[in-house]
């Protein structure tokens, strides 16, 4: 084994002392951290600021470092429009998407924001969202967010396009609005997922899709049934960059060429290797936004 695979393996010390050893135990019998694990990064905010002086380095190093392709995500209509930009400056390799996140939902406005968001999707937006509850900061109206979010999955539902959803210390009503969403026929993610399996039972029961980010290297993560639970073809991993590094990046700005550490934690919770994890991450994120 190369020596550089073993290093990455065992550079998952924020999983804890067990986690440590099981990824360097999968290491040295070849479910490993591949030298290039193919990989999709189904939610980067790539279109943050926080990219501004480097973007083009930053998808170059995603590219060199195995992935396949990025999911842009525009999480308010302002953001919807660079997103856009960045998927036209990288077509076939960036995606994007449109929505109003939680944080953003007092200022909801059904008639201007459904009809930017409409624009968006004719103009080749792959998904509706970043959109949702969030009941833990309450930036916005918790009536609200609900009704941003309503009006989000009624789109999507018109327009059949799956959702990127957002939940946090929202569980009941998350869990409502999905299950009746999901009835309606609309498709859609959990993304960056920490909540209970439950939630998760639930949106998988409507076809939906749960998507995991860096904070599972993290050494406070301990919920390993809930990463075995998502079956494989509904699995999807992301790096939500510039935030939430994974260890060993922890701290840092973020970004999508790291989803191979997610992919490789993800690996030993599910003790597979992580050449099969990011080829699950492939094709779920192509099936579920229709990428090219």
């Amino acid at each position: 084994m190369a020596e550089g695979a073993w290093q990455r393996a065992c550079a998952l010390a924020g999983t804890g002392a067990r986690g440590t050893r099981q990824a360097c135990r999968l290491a040295s019998s070849g479910g490993r951290p591949d030298a290039l694990t193919r990989f999709i990064d189904s939610h980067a905010h790539l279109a943050d600021p926080a990219f501004d002086a480097d973007r083009e380095d930053v998808v170059a190093r995603a590219r060199l470092s195995g992935a396949a392709a990025i999911v842009c995500i525009g999480e308010s209509i302002a953001a919807a429009q660079r997103a856009a930009l960045v998927a036209a400056a990288h077509p076939g390799f960036c995606y994007y998407t449109a929505g109003v996140h939680p944080h953003d939902a007092a200022d909801f406005d059904a008639t201007r924001d459904v009809a930017e968001i409409r624009r968006h999707v004719t103009a080749g937006a792959v998904a509706i969202g970043e959109c949702g509850l969030d009941f833990h900061y309450d930036h916005s109206p918790r009536e609200r967010q609900r009704e941003a979010f309503a009006a989000q999955l009624a789109l999507a539902r018109e327009l059949d396009r799956p959702v990127v959803v957002h939940t946090r210390e929202a569980e009941d009503d998350t869990r409502e609005m999905v299950r009746d969403a999901a009835r309606d026929g609309v498709r859609g993610v959990l993304h960056c997922y920490t909540g209970s399996i439950g939630l998760a039972e639930v949106a998988l029961a409507g076809g939906w899709y749960v998507s995991f980010s860096g904070i599972v290297t993290f050494r406070k993560w301990t919920d390993e049934a809930l990463l075995r639970l998502i079956p494989d073809d509904r699995l999807l991993a992301e790096s939500d960059s510039p935030y939430l590094a994974p260890v060993p990046h922890r701290g840092k700005r973020n970004e999508p060429a790291w989803v191979s550490f997610t992919v490789a934690r993800l690996a030993v919770a599910r003790g597979t290797d992580a050449s099969a994890i990011g080829a699950l991450t492939v094709q779920n994120a192509r099936r579920l936004f229709n990428l090219a």
